[in-house]
């Protein structure tokens, strides 16, 4: 006797945590994305309840897997930090991310951006930032009560949300962390260390050399 089948039971539904797209179309599309998402990790690198992204597909209906996006960095303040394969809004507190960015690549079409603002626009994202490399063009969205409105100027605009500032200069956009220093890249970051490491060095050869010389002279730094 075959059993009748049950209809009612549920199919796993599988979150997939790939879209099949590269992350970056090239190497200054590349750099911008790591840059804004290191330096934006650095800066809520104390709060717990802050969760920084890049390429992470973002799933905000359960049940359906097909309506994602995977913003170039997205910001959820309310969330903590750790690794995830997606972020699944309903696993979440249902708690949508209030700011995305965008890196735009000479692959972009209008239509394809014009789907992500609606997307964006419908699932509660507060702050959309989207940035042309190729053209040095910032623009960005503010949501008001009920949409994202464009914001007029952005030129030394201030994220409300996260407190960082746009500078529109040449050869490109230069933003800011609130403490008025500018964003760097790895590398910047990684020279500014060793200058301070040999910096470090030096000062205590000179202090040695110093011990050394009040040594010789039957003396020590504590009789200076």
């Amino acid at each position: 006797m075959i059993a009748p089948v049950d209809n009612n039971i549920k199919r796993e539904i599988i979150y997939p945590e790939r879209d099949g797209n590269p992350m970056a179309d090239n190497t200054v599309q590349f750099r911008w994305i790591t840059t804004i998402k290191s330096n934006l990790d650095w800066l809520f690198a104390k709060d717990e309840q802050v969760f920084v992204a890049g390429d992470l597909l973002w799933y905000p209906i359960e049940g359906n897997n097909k309506k994602r996006q995977a913003p170039d960095v997205m910001v959820i303040f309310g969330r903590p930090k750790g690794d995830r394969g997606s972020y699944q809004q309903w696993k979440e507190e249902n708690i949508a991310p209030q700011v995305v960015f965008e890196i735009l690549s000479p692959g972009n079409t209008q239509t394809e951006m014009n789907r992500k603002l609606l997307f964006y626009e419908h699932h509660g994202v507060e702050e959309y930032y989207i940035y042309d490399p190729n053209k040095n063009e910032l623009s960005g969205l503010l949501r008001n009560e009920q949409q994202l409105e464009v914001i007029e100027e952005m030129d030394n605009w201030i994220s409300p949300r996260l407190g960082i500032r746009f500078q529109l200069s040449e050869p490109e956009l230069i933003i800011y962390h609130p403490d008025r220093q500018p964003f760097s890249s790895y590398i910047e970051e990684k020279q500014k260390a060793e200058i301070e490491q040999q910096r470090a060095e030096t000062e205590r050869q000179r202090a040695e050399k110093l011990a050394a010389k009040l040594k010789e002279l039957g003396m020590n730094s504590e009789e200076i």
